[in-house]
């Protein structure tokens, strides 16, 4: 699949797509798996959730793990019962980090049987007395009718329950918007965290930006952050009612972080950076529903696959075209989806329960990719996008987020800032481990390969005090009087005790996936690993003279200003001119 990655990055924009590939998902996800109940061989027929119309006869059967429980029904339970399904629901919220989806009147092998409108009445408020038991609230997402052997009509409900952990202020997802210059992506993001429609000329963008000439020019060249809440209920809280971003983090316990990135090629390097730095959640493509796959669209695409990161679709701008050109571009984006280098299932989104299907299959089946059609300007279907991030679940559970926390601290240092009274505050993402207030830790490695001491004086998360942060949280961190010199992106502040590996000479494998001529030694790339951006020189390509596109080898990279922290099996990507490709760490040679 690497090597068909080439294709999303403009080099064979005339390739023909094989529709058939785009059933991958189905045949390799969830719905392959065969459950066996009462001695039969049942099939998981998730795959006919995909379109809403299909009333499927069952769900997936119910997963031990995971933050989904089926019950058929919760009338009238014992005290001891009660408190059974209460210690029940802690569980699954735990797993779901906050989050738990409650399927009403589904047996656990996933048949549809549906309750009585008393029934559900009765099963709801049992759910509700669990909810405040536990702390939570709960939302019912949506009700449906079911067909069942019986006379009077029977429903299944889907309920939200929402709970923010006791250890964290709110729940938080990042999303990488993606996309073609103009194609409408700050605008977008302006609406949605602002409350306000725009008025057709990019008023809604202006308070993105950062530079006077990103105003002038109306287009972004450096890395923005906005952020969206959801109260408890599921309800948007953004700055049409909260002055602050503080206010909006105090009234929110669900929060969407979308990383603004440019669309010009002119600034790749900075998408690429936030992309492979700010580890997002999900990437958030936007595609202008007049102009389709153009620019930089198609090469937006690869970067999100190469580094695997979710990817759903924004069509924006339908209130420009007619019905006709928005159905061309969705075609567009579908052809492109199913091609062998991509193996996606396109879903398209029309209404609320769509939303609600496409983001509970998006973060089961990665292959999934939901494409909504909305504007910014008439405000068409934005609640839709709206109801997908809010139902949206985060992606890794919290076994891995365990695992990651009982290791040694390692925070990749992103920005580096000087903030009057405070002194130097650096952002960036805590990658392993656990970061206290007051804590010892050493930053490197500077130009000579030293790694220098300092103290953590105090933690800030979306501009609210922290005393405590996890693995996988992004934050900025003062850090008093330390010399900001001393500092630049790529750096890494870890425990004291984890001795970090530093080195000049790496070794990678790596696929080309574009190049005009042949790719050998002595060759300079810019080389991207996380949050290390640096130029390097191929130093050697194991058993091979020089690669073409589509080539894979084992090479040999050397820094060429100073030396980097990385670690084996970390993602690669590098770039020089229209030479791109990716691969994996495989060996370092440290610096003695």
């Amino acid at each position: 699949m690497d090597t068909r990655l080439s294709e999303l990055f403009g080099t064979c924009s005339g390739y023909k797509s094989n529709i058939q590939g785009g059933s991958s998902c189905v045949n390799n996800g969830m719905a392959s798996k065969k459950t066996v109940k009462n001695g039969k061989k049942t099939k998981n027929r998730s795959a006919r959730q995909l379109k809403s119309s299909n009333n499927p006869p069952y769900l997936p059967p119910e997963a031990e793990e995971g933050n989904i429980e089926y019950k058929l029904k919760l009338v009238n339970p014992t005290q001891y019962r009660f408190e059974h399904l209460a210690t029940q629901m802690k569980w699954r919220l735990q797993e779901g980090k906050g989050e738990a989806v409650y399927q009403i009147g589904v047996e656990d092998n996933g048949l549809l049987v549906g309750l009585s409108e008393d029934d559900m009445k009765a099963s709801l408020k049992t759910l509700h007395r669990m909810a405040e038991k536990v702390g939570a609230d709960i939302t019912v997402l949506r009700e449906r009718e079911v067909d069942y052997d019986s006379d009077i009509p029977r429903k299944i409900a889907e309920v939200l329950v929402r709970k923010v952990p006791d250890d964290q202020q709110f729940l938080d997802l990042r999303v990488a918007v993606l996309g073609n210059v103009d194609s409408g992506k700050s605008t977008l993001l302006g609406v949605l965290t602002q409350g306000e429609l725009d008025n057709g000329r990019g008023r809604a963008r202006l308070n993105l930006f950062r530079h006077l000439h990103e105003i002038q020019s109306g287009r972004t060249s450096s890395i923005s952050f906005e952020i969206l809440g959801f109260n408890s209920k599921g309800e948007v809280v953004n700055y049409s009612e909260s002055r602050t971003a503080e206010e909006i983090c105090e009234s929110a316990s669900k929060m969407i972080t979308f990383i603004d990135l440019a669309g010009h090629h002119k600034y790749l390097k900075t998408t690429i950076f936030g992309l492979t730095s700010y580890c997002p959640d999900f990437a958030m493509l936007v595609v202008s529903a007049n102009t389709g796959i153009a620019g930089t669209t198609r090469e937006h695409l690869g970067l999100a696959m190469a580094l695997k990161v979710p990817i759903f679709i924004v069509v924006s701008k339908v209130d420009l075209c007619t019905k006709g050109t928005v159905e061309r571009t969705v075609r567009q984006l579908e052809r492109v989806l199913k091609q062998p280098g991509c193996n996606k299932v396109p879903m398209l989104v029309y209404n609320s329960d769509d939303a609600v299907t496409a983001a509970q299959q998006f973060a089961q089946c990665p292959s999934i990719t939901p494409i909504f059609t909305l504007s910014s300007v008439s405000g068409e279907n934005l609640d839709l996008l709206k109801v997908f991030f809010n139902i949206l679940p985060p992606l890794s559970n919290s076994k891995e987020q365990e695992e990651l926390m009982q290791q040694l601290t390692e925070f990749q240092v992103d920005e580096i800032y000087t903030v009057p009274d405070v002194g130097t505050v650096v952002g960036g993402t805590l990658y392993s481990g656990i970061c206290r207030e007051g804590e010892q830790l050493v930053v490197g490695p500077t130009d000579d390969g030293q790694f220098q001491k300092l103290t953590v004086c105090s933690i800030q998360r979306n501009r609210l005090a922290c005393r405590v942060l996890r693995a996988g949280q992004a934050a900025t961190l003062a850090l008093g009087d330390f010399d900001r010199s001393l500092l630049r992106k790529g750096m890494v502040m870890v425990s004291p005790e984890m001795n970090p590996t530093i080195c000049w000479l790496f070794e990678a494998e790596i696929v080309l996936l574009f190049h005009a001529k042949t790719f050998h030694r002595g060759f300079q790339v810019t080389v991207h690993v996380g949050n290390v951006r640096q130029t390097a020189t191929v130093e050697a390509l194991q058993g091979k003279e020089d690669l073409r596109t589509g080539e894979k080898a084992v090479v040999h990279f050397r820094f060429i200003k100073h030396p980097e922290y990385l670690k084996v099996g970390a993602k690669l990507l590098f770039r020089e001119g229209v030479t791109k490709g990716i691969g994996q760490v495989t060996r370092l040679h440290p610096v003695i």
